[in-house]
Parts: C-alpha cells; sequence; structure tokens
C-alpha cells in the first residue's frame, strides 16, 4: 500500500462526515468536493465568486500537500445552475488557462446548502 496523507481544512464537516479536504497517496493528491465558503461561514454571492473561493481552498490543501495549481490534471465542476457557465468557466480559465486540466462540468440537482451554485473537485500529479 502506498503511504497515505490526510490533509484537512479544518472544516468542521470533516470529522461529521469522515473526510478529508485532500488525501495524499505516493505523487496523487485527490481534493475532495470544494465549495467556496470563506473561513468566517460566510458565502460569496454568485458563481464567479464562489468559484474562485473554491479554487483558492484548492491551492491551499495543494500546498499543504506539496504541490500547486501547476499540479493539477483533473478538474469537476458541479453546478446547481447551468446558466452559471460563463462565470464559473471565467474562474476557472483564470486560474487554469495555462494549465488547461482535463475538465468536467455536470449541473445537479442541488448543493449541500441551497446558497452554493457550484462545488470544485481536483486531481493533481507531484
Amino acid at each position: 500500500m502506498t503511504p497515505r496523507r490526510n490533509i484537512s481544512s479544518g472544516s468542521k464537516w470533516e470529522p461529521l462526515l469522515g473526510y478529508s479536504r485532500a488525501v495524499v497517496a505516493g505523487n496523487t493528491v485527490y481534493v475532495s468536493g470544494t465549495v467556496g465558503a470563506n473561513a468566517d461561514g460566510t458565502i460569496p454571492e454568485g458563481a464567479y465568486a464562489q468559484t474562485k473561493r473554491a479554487l483558492e481552498i484548492i491551492r491551499d490543501a495543494l500546498a499543504q500537500a506539496g504541490a500547486d495549481l501547476t499540479n493539477v490534471v483533473r478538474t469537476r465542476l458541479f453546478m446547481a445552475d447551468m446558466g452559471d457557465f460563463d462565470a464559473v468557466a471565467k474562474a476557472h480559465g483564470e486560474v487554469f488557462g495555462d494549465i488547461r486540466p482535463a475538465t468536467t462540468i455536470v449541473e445537479v440537482s442541488k448543493l449541500v446548502d441551497a446558497a452554493f451554485v457550484v462545488e470544485v473537485e481536483a486531481l493533481a500529479v507531484i
């Protein structure tokens, strides 16, 4: 078995649900689905701001794992409304425009809280 290291963001949900913000296994970093909540628990307004915040949280988790955004090879975006595509795409493109990971975008019926409109997952190889 490849050594494993769990990365925590300190979220109250991690112990409750039994998950880690990210898991490092070998040279791969798996970042859990991430919504764009601020550290104080507030939720940014709009798909662009939420996507940017989610990507900041992912960036921070990658840093704890010894990686950075340039190591990301795949993202998955779950959107509550595909009508927000342009805003989500803009935020994702600003971060990954030169990196260009494989990406999947799907519309889902709802996320964990109705105030969230996007959730982002990432996979990185160090």
